[in-house]
């Protein structure tokens, strides 16, 4: 299956899992409003958008790609700012938006997106990156990776 790595934008996939836990939720019965639960969910947002801006913004200053399609691309290894507290703050940010999205709908079985969007971009996405960023900055990369977690 090594013809999916770094073929879908992962803001794709975590559309697409977005939508797919639409669907269970209105399986299993709809959308309720709660004010306590929808304030939860916009704090978890907020707390995923600022993973997301953080990420993009250390890799502007390090003036490398952003682009997760072709990690190939990349001129620097970003390990300051965000990136000290996790190898993938934007992927974070997603499964974060997907979390809040989860608890806005108020349908546990729609968990099943974020763990499917985790699985999908850990084996698809992060799993090639990594191999990438160990053949470009070497003892670099392995010593980041010793040091940082790969989520949180």
């Amino acid at each position: 299956m090594h013809w999916l790595e770094h073929k879908i934008p992962p803001p794709l996939v975590a559309a697409l899992a977005g939508v797919a836990m639409w669907f269970t939720a209105q399986a299993s019965g709809g959308v309720t409003d709660s004010a306590p639960r929808t304030a939860a969910a916009v704090l978890l947002a907020l707390v995923g958008l600022a993973f997301d801006v953080a990420g993009l913004h250390a890799f502007q200053r390090a003036r490398t790609t952003v682009n997760p399609l072709r990690p190939g691309g990349a001129s620097a290894l970003v390990v300051g700012g965000v990136y000290r507290a996790t190898r993938n703050p934007m992927y974070v940010g997603l499964a974060l938006l997907l979390l809040a999205w989860t608890v806005y709908l108020g349908a546990p079985l729609a968990l099943l997106g974020v763990a499917a969007f985790v699985a999908y971009i850990t084996r698809f996405q992060i799993v090639p990156e990594e191999r990438v960023l160990a053949q470009k900055f070497g003892p670099e990369f392995a010593a980041y990776r010793s040091r940082v977690r790969r989520w949180l």
